[in-house]
Parts: C-alpha cells; structure tokens; sequence
C-alpha cells in the first residue's frame, strides 16, 4: 500500500483526503516512481473545487508533474533504470502523482542530475513545457519580439520570462498591482503593468512606440482578454494557454479581423503527443538548464502531510514562483 492523495467531492482544500490505495505493476511503457516532489498547479485547484471545464470521476487524484526514483520497469520501457533520478513532464493528464508512489509513461520522463534537487527537478517541466509550446513551438519568438504575459508572477509566467530573455525577445509582465514589480523585473521582466493601477492598452502603446505587442501569452482569459486583444499588435498572435478568470471571455471579433490577428489556444499535454515536439522541448530546456539561462522559481515549499495547506496557499495567489510538496 501507498499513501495517495484524493478526493470524493468537489470543494475546498478540505476535501483531500490522504489514504491508503494500491500502486499495481507498471504496463509495458511505463514505470513506477518513488515520488520524492511534486507541483501544485492552478487547474487543479479548479479540478478539486468542480469549476474545470470536465469535471473529474469521483473518487478523483490530482497531480500533473513530479520527481522521483524509478523503483520498477515495464517490459518495453529503454534508455531507464531501476534507481535513476527523474522528473515527469505532463504528458498525460490523470496519473496522479499527488502521492508516495506512481505510474508514469516513460517517455514523459527526463533523467535528471544529481546536483538538482527535487524541488528543483519537479517545478522545472510543466512550467518550461507549457512556456516552451507557447512561445517557442507556437509562436516562433526571436530576438526583438516584444512578448506580453499575463499572470507574470505563476512559475508558468516566470519561465516564460526567462525563454523570452533566452533567444533576445523582449517580455513584458502583466500583474494586478505594483507589489511584485520589483521582483519581476529581478526576474528579467523588461517592463512590468499592473494592470489595477495602470491602463493596460495605453501602457503597452507607450512600451512599443504605438505598434502593440507582437504575441500575447495569456493564462487568463475573462474579460481583460478584450484589453489584451485591443493590445496586440496588427498581424499578431494571441495564444491562451489557460482560463483563470472564472468569467466569459469574449472575443472582439472586429478587432481580430481588422488587424488580422491570430488566436491560438493549446494544453501541454495534447502539443506534446508527437514525439518530436517532445524531443524539441527536452533538448531546449536541457540546454537551458546547463547554461543557467533558464531556472525554476519556487515560492514556498509543503511536506506531503500539509497538503490542505499548500492548496490553500495557491488559492490566495500571493505565490511568486511555483508551489512544491516533498515526500
């Protein structure tokens, strides 16, 4: 038996639970971690409270990334070793990895070494992954390119920063007020709005000489996407990667056309389905690691029995950086 986190109603963070379940051998293609961290990330805080767009079977686990030891193989699984240290980037939805043990799809898994911590290997793929897609798989960004990113200060909007920085484009951070200002601009920001005290649109006007931002990043949808919109420049994309905002988003369709914007929307896990996107997003967020252009960002860490707390923690969003529970 292993100790699992899970739930059998939707609701607040009171409602995980942790219990005893059954870990079953690996299938073919995947193998059986010791979990030694794992992230929290906000769709699963809408998952535990019942407002994701699907709502989970109960009794449901959460858990999107972790790190651990590999403890067993499946049949078919290469290149992996009973003993190696790895992190899972989010390739599958459903695994579970709140938890002391569980399946993971070995290809989502990348080896990783032994002066990085757990800490460290688990808030590193699905915010690199998720900014990587975006901006890099999706967007194309280069040097020069002026970037807007919303929810700048999620570890998602960190990473994104930093890939900005990586290849000469020039990020713009969006934040609700001046309180993290200071600390996104440490964290490479070329320029921070916050958007409760500053007029977004006129802003972003000011920054790029009239032309609007050429690719918006936003995690938020709702009804600032019409300001992020009215934002971009003519001929830009918009790519949405998430819907914080617990409103409709509305899409201004005649700005869209008489600019001749593009609106793209993904999910980590599907843009990732092709093994050579994959093997893409490895290779460059590897090399950023070694080169200490890109690094994770943890803004408080939870011991595994305190989870109610850490999900509290992410519901006040006064984290800077991503939140992390050991095991």
């Amino acid at each position: 038996m292993s100790r699992s986190v899970r739930f059998h109603e939707f609701g607040g963070p009171e409602v995980l639970k942790i219990e005893d379940v059954t870990i079953p051998d690996p299938g073919p293609k995947e193998v059986r971690l010791q979990i030694k961290a794992f992230g929290l990330n906000r769709s699963e805080v809408l998952t535990r409270s019942g407002k994701a767009a699907t709502k989970a079977p109960l009794p449901a686990q959460l858990g999107l990334e972790a790190a651990g030891l590999i403890e067993a193989l499946g049949s078919e699984v290469d290149g992996l070793a009973v003993g190696d240290r790895v992190a899972v980037i989010p390739g599958e939805t459903g695994r579970g990895y709140y938890g002391e043990v569980a399946l993971a799809p070995a290809r989502t898994l990348v080896k990783i070494p032994d002066d990085q911590s757990w800490q460290e290997a688990t808030a590193t793929w699905m915010a690199f992954g998720t900014a990587w897609t975006g901006l890099i798989s999706i967007a194309g960004i280069s040097a020069g390119r002026t970037v807007l990113i919303t929810a700048a200060s999620s570890s998602t909007g960190l990473a994104a920063i930093q890939i900005a920085r990586k290849v000469g484009a020039i990020p713009i951070a969006l934040t609700r007020t001046s309180a993290k200002a200071a600390a996104l601009r440490e964290a490479g920001a070329a320029h921070v709005i916050a958007t409760e005290e500053q007029d977004l649109v006129a802003e972003v006007a000011r920054l790029t000489d009239g032309k609007g931002a050429e690719v918006v990043f936003d995690a938020v949808g709702g009804a600032t996407f019409e300001k992020l919109v009215e934002a971009t420049a003519i001929g830009g994309l918009l790519v949405a990667y998430g819907r914080l905002s617990p409103d409709a988003t509305p899409l201004p369709l005649a700005q869209v056309l008489w600019k001749d914007l593009t609106v793209r929307g993904f999910v980590l896990p599907t843009a990732i389905a092709r093994d050579d996107k994959l093997a893409a997003l490895k290779q460059f967020i590897g090399e950023g690691l070694t080169s200490g252009a890109l690094r994770p960002i943890i803004a408080r860490t939870f011991p595994f029995d305190e989870i109610v707390a850490a999900h509290r923690y992410v519901e006040t969003g006064a984290q800077f950086g991503k939140v992390v529970v050991t095991v």
